[in-house]
C-alpha cells in the first residue's frame, strides 16, 4: 500500500468516527446534559458558590423614582367634579439594598436573611427638590381614620367635629419628602391620645429607610434547581392571613431578586412581595437582548388583577364580597391596618376602563407603566427589570361626615413608583463569558460534527485526486503508433514476431 492511499484510508476512517461519535452525541445530549448539571450545582444559595455573595450584595444599581399626581381641581371636586391630576417627577433616589443576619438552616437545604434598603436622593436624575416642592393630594390619615368608623354614627360625627378643629380636611397639601418619608398628622395625634397604638407620623415610606420587611427562609436549590430563591417562610409564616382563600394566601416565588437558571418560556414566574401581601405571577412576553445578553422578557398579564369574574381564582382576594373591586386594582387594606388602599399598575395600566375614565389626567402607556423583567434564560440571571406600582385610595360616601356626601365611590391616584436595575458592565461581561463557555460545551458534540465533515470533504478531495491520478497514469503508458503504416500493421499491437535473421547472401 503506498502513502498516498495509507493516506486516504486514514482519513475516512477518522472523517467516520468524528461523525458517527458526534452525531450520537447530539442525539444523546450528553454535554448539554452535563453542562445543565453543572449549572445546576453552581447556581445554589450557598457559601462559596458562584452567585451567593452576589445575592447577599448585588452590584448593578438599582434606582427607585416617585411620581406623584398633584390634584389641581380639588374644591370643584368636592363639589361633584371630575377629578384632575398632573403628574409631576420622578423624585429619584440610589437604591441600596443587601442581606443581612444571613445563616443556614436546616443542614443548609434552605438560607434565612432580612433585605435591608436605604434610599439616597439624586438631585441630577430628580425634577426638583422634595423638601420644598409640594403636592396637593388625598388626606391618607384623616381617610384612614373615616373608614375605620364607618358605621358607628356618632363616634363618626364626633371625629368630624375634631377634625373640623384641628383643620384636617379630605385633601392636604405636603411636601414631596413628608409624604415620603413622613410628617405628624394632627388628626393622628389627637387620635394617638386615646389610642397609643396609633402613630402619630404618616408617610408613604415612613419607617421604610435603612429597614426591612421581616426575615425571610429561602430554598437554596441544591436538593432542586427549580426552588432556587424560592422564598418558604416570611416572618415566620408559610401562609398568609389577610385573605379568605388557601390559594390567595400562599407564598409562592422568589422575593424577586433570583430565579432558577435554565428557564423555559411555558412557565409562570411567581414572585412574592410584601408590599402588595401577596405572590404574583408573570408570563413570557418576547424575546430581548440587554448589553449583548440574550434574555427572556417576563410580564404580569391582566389575569394577576382581574376580577372574581374575569379570573375565579382571584375571589379569595376579596375580604368580603360587597368590597370586590373591578379588574386592574387590589385592596390591600387588610394589611395596611384597615386603611381604604388600593394598588393598581400606574396610570390603571391593565385595568377596567372606569378607572381610568373617572380620573382626568389619566394615560396608561404600557412603555412606561408596564411591570417587566428581563432574564437570561440559561442563568436565571436579571440583566434589566422595571417594578412599577401605584398607591390609590378609595374614596366613598361615609356616613357621619358631611364633606362626604357628593362623594360616589372614586378611587384616586396618589403616586406610583419605578424600581429599576440594568445589569452593570462588570457583571455584564463576566456572564458574556459564562454563556460563552456553556454554549462551547453544550455543542461541543456539534464541533465534532463540524470536523467530521470537514475531514470527509478532504477525504472525497483525495479520493477524486487519486483516482484521476490513476487514469492520467494508465495514459501515459499505452502504446500509440508512430505511422499509418504501423496502424495498419496486422500484426502491430498483436504480438511481436521472433524470425531468423536471413542471410543477404543466400
Amino acid at each position: 500500500m503506498t502513502r498516498r492511499s495509507c493516506a486516504i484510508t486514514v482519513t475516512g476512517i477518522i472523517s467516520a468516527l468524528l461523525l458517527v461519535t458526534g452525531i450520537g452525541l447530539v442525539l444523546s445530549q450528553a454535554f448539554r446534559t452535563l453542562v445543565h448539571n453543572r449549572l445546576k450545582k453552581e447556581i445554589v444559595l450557598v457559601s462559596g458558590s458562584k452567585v451567593f455573595e452576589s445575592w447577599k450584595n448585588p452590584p448593578p444599581p438599582v434606582f427607585m423614582e416617585f411620581f406623584f399626581f398633584n390634584v389641581t381641581n380639588v374644591n370643584e371636586f368636592l363639589k361633584g367634579a371630575k377629578p384632575q391630576v398632573q403628574q409631576v417627577g420622578p423624585y429619584t433616589y440610589r437604591e441600596y439594598r443587601y442581606k443581612e443576619n444571613v445563616s443556614a438552616v436546616e443542614n443548609a437545604s434552605k438560607v434565612s436573611a432580612h433585605t435591608t434598603k436605604t434610599f439616597v436622593f439624586l438631585s441630577d436624575k430628580s425634577v426638583g427638590d422634595p423638601v420644598v416642592d409640594s403636592i396637593t393630594t388625598v388626606n391618607i390619615p384623616a381617610w384612614a381614620v373615616m373608614t375605620k368608623l364607618k358605621g358607628s354614627f356618632w363616634r363618626a360625627n364626633f371625629v368630624s367635629i375634631l377634625m373640623n378643629s384641628v383643620g384636617s380636611g379630605l385633601f392636604t397639601t405636603r411636601t414631596v419628602d413628608e409624604l415620603l418619608w413622613g410628617y405628624e398628622d394632627p388628626l393622628l395625634v389627637r387620635v394617638s391620645a386615646t389610642n397609643p397604638e396609633v402613630e402619630k407620623v404618616f408617610g408613604l415610606m415612613y419607617k421604610k429607610n435603612g429597614s426591612n420587611a421581616g426575615e425571610m427562609v429561602y430554598h437554596t436549590g441544591q436538593d432542586n434547581y427549580l426552588d432556587y430563591g424560592r422564598v418558604d417562610t416570611w416572618a415566620g409564616q408559610s401562609q398568609l392571613t389577610f385573605w379568605t382563600s388557601n390559594q390567595s394566601n400562599s407564598i409562592n416565588g422568589t422575593d424577586g431578586s433570583a430565579f432558577h437558571p435554565l428557564l423555559s418560556k411555558d412557565e409562570r414566574i411567581y414572585i412574592f412581595t410584601p408590599d402588595l401581601c401577596r405572590s404574583i405571577y408573570m408570563e413570557f412576553e418576547k424575546d430581548v437582548e440587554v448589553k449583548g445578553i440574550p434574555a427572556y422578557r417576563f410580564t404580569p398579564p391582566r389575569s394577576v388583577l382581574a376580577s372574581k369574574e374575569e379570573n375565579p381564582a382571584n375571589e379569595g382576594f376579596c375580604v368580603k364580597p360587597q368590597e370586590c373591586l373591578g379588574t386592574g386594582v387590589l385592596k390591600v387594606s387588610p394589611c395596611r391596618k384597615g386603611a381604604p388602599v388600593v394598588a393598581s399598575f400606574p396610570h390603571f395600566h391593565l385595568a377596567e376602563e372606569k378607572y381610568v375614565a373617572a380620573i382626568g389626567g389619566m394615560a396608561p402607556q404600557s412603555r412606561h407603566h408596564q411591570t417587566f423583567l428581563d432574564l437570561n434564560p440559561t442563568t436565571g440571571v436579571i440583566v434589566r427589570a422595571n417594578k412599577r406600582a401605584q398607591v390609590n385610595i378609595l374614596l366613598s360616601r361615609i356616613l357621619g361626615f358631611p364633606k362626604t356626601r357628593t362623594m360616589n365611590e372614586t378611587i384616586f391616584p396618589v403616586m406610583f413608583l419605578n424600581e429599576s436595575v440594568v445589569i452593570d458592565d462588570a457583571s455584564a461581561a463576566k456572564l458574556q463569558k459564562l454563556l460563552l463557555i456553556v454554549s462551547l460545551g453544550s455543542n461541543f458534540p456539534l464541533i465534532i460534527v463540524g470536523l467530521g465533515a470537514i475531514t470527509l470533504a478532504a477525504f472525497i478531495v483525495l479520493l477524486i485526486r487519486a483516482r484521476q491520478q490513476k487514469t492520467s497514469t494508465e495514459d501515459d503508458t499505452s502504446y500509440c503508433p508512430v505511422s499509418d503504416k504501423e496502424k495498419n500493421d496486422p500484426q502491430n499491437g498483436t504480438f511481436i514476431g521472433l524470425t531468423e535473421k536471413s542471410d543477404p547472401q543466400a
